[in-house]
Order: C-alpha cells, then sequence, then structure tokens
C-alpha cells in the first residue's frame, strides 16, 4: 500500500450529490478528492454515478427519440406532415443516447480538472478516523485520510427474489436502456417513475407493454386529479396499466430458440398468469451502503441501509457527512446537488441550507407530471386549510396550438393567508412550468403574486396565471 495521502475533504461517490459537494468544496480552497468505482460501457471510468450512465440522461435522451418517433406516427398528420412507413434504428438511438451519456461523463472529468478535484477510481470504504481506503479496479489499495468525509454512494435498483435480473430477459433501468431491438411484449413491475419512463419509451417504439402495479391507487405521492389524467393517457397510448395487481412468481422458459418470462399475479379477479419477451422491474431503489462502511467507522444505517443524517447532513461522527440517495428523503438528482453544496459550504463554515419543501417532483412521461408542496389529500390529514384553482390546457391557446391539450395546473393556496402550499401540473411542458411554483414557494409567495404577474400570451405559462386567479375565482378564460 502507498503513503497514506492527506486531503481536506473526501467525497466517496461521483453522483449528482458527490460531483457537486467535491467541486464546491475545491470552489472554497479546500483540498478535495473524490472517490468512484462507476465504468462506461467501455468499460473505463466513467464519472457522474446512476444519474448520468444509466439514470437521467440516457433515459431522457430515449424518452426524446421515441417521443418525435410516437409524434411522426401520430400527431404530425393534424399539421400536414406525413411520412410513408416510418421506421425505428434501435441501435442507432440506442448509440446517440450512449455518446449523450459520454459528452457529460466526460465534462465531470473536465470540471475536476478545471477545478483540481483528485479523482480516484475504485471503491472507497470508510474507517475510523476518517481513514478511506480505496481498492482500484486492478485490486490496488490506494490508502486516503480527510479532515472531512461526505458519503455520497447513491443508490442501486431493488431486486425481487423471485425475479433475478439477468441482464437480458429479466432487467433492471440499466439493461432497459440498451435493448438492441423493440420487444414485442415487455413486461414493467412497477408504475414509478422509471417504470412509466421506460415503459413509454419501448410502447411508443412499438411494444406491447404491460404494467403491474401492486398498490391499488396509481401515483399515490401524486395529486390524485393529476395521477387520474395521466393514467387516462397513458392507457390512450396503449400502457396497460393493472392495479392492484401483486406479482409473486416469475419464469424463464424456453419456446423454441426463444426465452419467455412467465410472470403469474394476483389481482381483485384471483390468480392470473401473462408472458413476456422481456421483463422490466422497477420497484423503487436502495441506498448503497453495502461494503461503504466499515466495522469501526461508527456512522450508522437505519433499517432501511440508509445513513443516518441530521438535518444538515452530519452523521454525528466527527468530520463524516452524507448526502443523496443513500440519505433519508426522495431519491432525486437535484436533491442531491443541493445537499452536496450545503454540505461543501458547511464545511467552509459558511450558512449552507437546503429548502426541503420546495424539491420539485417530475415525471417525463408523455404527459409529463410535475408537483412541488402539498397535495390537497397531505393538507386535509394535517387540518390545514386551503383553496385551490385550476386551468386546463384544452383552453390554452398555445397548447391547442401544439395540439397538446392534455392536462392542468392547479394552484393550491392557505385559506386564511393566501401562501401558496403546493402546485401540481400534468401536461406539456411541465417539467419546466413547475418552477414558477418552486420560486413562489421560496420567497413565501401567495396565489395572489402569482395573479398579479403578467405572462406573455400565448405561452403555457399562462396556465399558471390562469389558475392562480382561479384561486379568487377570478380567471378570465374559464368558468368559476
Amino acid at each position: 500500500m502507498s503513503e497514506q495521502q492527506q486531503f481536506d475533504v473526501i467525497v466517496i461517490g461521483a453522483g449528482p450529490a458527490g460531483y457537486h459537494a467535491a467541486i464546491r468544496a475545491a470552489q472554497l480552497g479546500m483540498k478535495t478528492a473524490c472517490i468512484d468505482a462507476g465504468l462506461g460501457k467501455d468499460g473505463k471510468p466513467a464519472l457522474g454515478g446512476t444519474c448520468l450512465r444509466v439514470g437521467c440522461i440516457p433515459s431522457k435522451a430515449l424518452l426524446d427519440s421515441s417521443r418525435n418517433f410516437w409524434n411522426l406516427q401520430h400527431l404530425f398528420g393534424e399539421h400536414g406532415i406525413t411520412a410513408k412507413d416510418p421506421k425505428m434504428d434501435v441501435g442507432t438511438m440506442v448509440g446517440r443516447k450512449d455518446k449523450i451519456v459520454k459528452q457529460f461523463t466526460g465534462g465531470i472529468a473536465m470540471l475536476f480538472k478545471a477545478n483540481k478535484v483528485t479523482p480516484f477510481y475504485g471503491f472507497g470504504t470508510l474507517h475510523k478516523g476518517n481513514v478511506v481506503k480505496v481498492e482500484g479496479h486492478d485490486g490496488k489499495v490506494v490508502e486516503l485520510k480527510g479532515t472531512n468525509v461526505v458519503l455520497a454512494a447513491g443508490s442501486d435498483s431493488i431486486e425481487l427474489p423471485f425475479a433475478r435480473f439477468d441482464g437480458e430477459h429479466i432487467v433492471d433501468n440499466v439493461g432497459a436502456l440498451d435493448f438492441t431491438s423493440v420487444p414485442k411484449r415487455l413486461g414493467v413491475i412497477g408504475a414509478g417513475v422509471i417504470g412509466l419512463e421506460l415503459g413509454s419509451v419501448w410502447r411508443r417504439l412499438g411494444a406491447e407493454v404491460t404494467v403491474l402495479e401492486a398498490l391499488p391507487d396509481f401515483l399515490a405521492a401524486a395529486d390524485s386529479e393529476a395521477a387520474k389524467v395521466a393514467l387516462k393517457e397513458f392507457r390512450k397510448q396503449g400502457l396497460d396499466i393493472k392495479l392492484g395487481a401483486k406479482v409473486g412468481k416469475c419464469e424463464l422458459k424456453k419456446k423454441g430458440k426463444a426465452t419467455e418470462v412467465h410472470v403469474s399475479y394476483s389481482d381483485k379477479d384471483g390468480d392470473q398468469a401473462i408472458v413476456f419477451d422481456k421483463l422490466l422491474v422497477a420497484v423503487g431503489r436502495k441506498a448503497a451502503s453495502k461494503g461503504l462502511l466499515a466495522e469501526d467507522c461508527e456512522v450508522k444505517l437505519d433499517d432501511r441501509g440508509r445513513i443516518e443524517v441530521d438535518k444538515h447532513c452530519h452523521t454525528g461522527v466527527d468530520g463524516v457527512w452524507a448526502v443523496g440517495d443513500c440519505v433519508r428523503g426522495a431519491m432525486l438528482a437535484h436533491k442531491g446537488f443541493e445537499e452536496g453544496i450545503m454540505v461543501a459550504e458547511l464545511i467552509a463554515g459558511l450558512p449552507g441550507h437546503v429548502n426541503y419543501d420546495t424539491i420539485p417532483w417530475v415525471i417525463y412521461t408523455e404527459p409529463e407530471l410535475a408537483w412541488v408542496g402539498k397535495t390537497e389529500r397531505e393538507l386535509k390529514d394535517e387540518g390545514t386549510p386551503y383553496k385551490t384553482g385550476s386551468f386546463p390546457f384544452a383552453a390554452l391557446g398555445r397548447a391547442v396550438a401544439m395540439g397538446e391539450t392534455a392536462g392542468f395546473v392547479k394552484v393550491i393556496a392557505h385559506a386564511e393567508t393566501d401562501r401558496v402550499l403546493g402546485m401540481h401540473l400534468v401536461g406539456v411542458g411541465v417539467s419546466e412550468l413547475v418552477h414558477e411554483g418552486v420560486l413562489t414557494m421560496e420567497f413565501k409567495g401567495s396565489a395572489d403574486d402569482l395573479a398579479r404577474i403578467c405572462h406573455a400570451h400565448p405561452t403555457l405559462s399562462e396556465s399558471i396565471h390562469d389558475a392562480a386567479m382561479a384561486v379568487d375565482k377570478r380567471a378570465i378564460h374559464k368558468a368559476n
């Protein structure tokens, strides 16, 4: 083992939370190292974690490619645009995705170099006294010691005991990003973000997609009205979403030269069976804490394998912090961004802070879903008095001109103070529009503030203006 190297800050993990923490720490003048074990498809080190390599960025690339193909077949005709017998070259689509991923992972390496962050490629384990041992992919071990250590190990796909990943027939999100052809029959276990987004990709390209969701409610975390509209639209697009479907068994069986996935599940009508060519298991993610902590490091895990931290992401062990998917809270890249920056600033003695009440959620399906703040259900359970206003995209000039009329915007405000408590959107472009709600809530604004801000016409953002006006029953473009 080589001589121990000293750093002010050592970050384990170069995903969204980790690389933000490392770069911000270096910007603040601290000698910083960042450890990551991720490899690209070429077998070379690739920074960026799940988000850049096999998550947010590659899935959006495929979503955009498949959306263009779908619109060419189903929407462009209304504009007078026709194309005879269009084809999708899956290899080209996946290659484009890979090129984008390589661009961004390489971009982080350049940012590390520009900010003088020292990268180490391999698996990092925290030991007592803020010592981190890094085992490289070649088996060599390097020992580092940090005044501060930031744990940003991210998360892994949850594997079901009766549906083990084989990387070909039963896959997680990684496998579903790299199908070499469009499966005729694709099964998806789990109607969450990953299942819906990747299910949508392959449905648009022609796959018969069946989504099996164990819960009786669709997208229970979202606003119930938005979820209802989204479910209707997804089914119109051909996604066969079965709710209350509890999977109990998956078997691989040969049929000639092909391998089929036989799935058994139960629903309100009893025991059911269905056959797929590919099965995507998307039942959630778990903290990637395995092998991260030596027994003597004193950092504690909760009963879900997450690292225990306080509101400032400190573990209770002197100089040890943890951020992103491996701690409590939403497993969202942008939540990790903010925690990484907060911790770096706290280490530097600055007032770092994350407002967890204004973190937006987005599902990049078609239509998109987005929300920030409380749902009506949550406010009712809390006993908080509230009022709402909504506006449909079907009444919005820009949306009608685009041929994208599904969905609506809902603004929820406190019944007495008028302060915005939540914003819920389903429709085209709402992944961008939701930030009006984030900004308003961050500055403790009211529905009346939103209603009195001039929005350009015709735009999609007018839907927020009209929804805010509807809170006090003064909308112009809909009946109150």
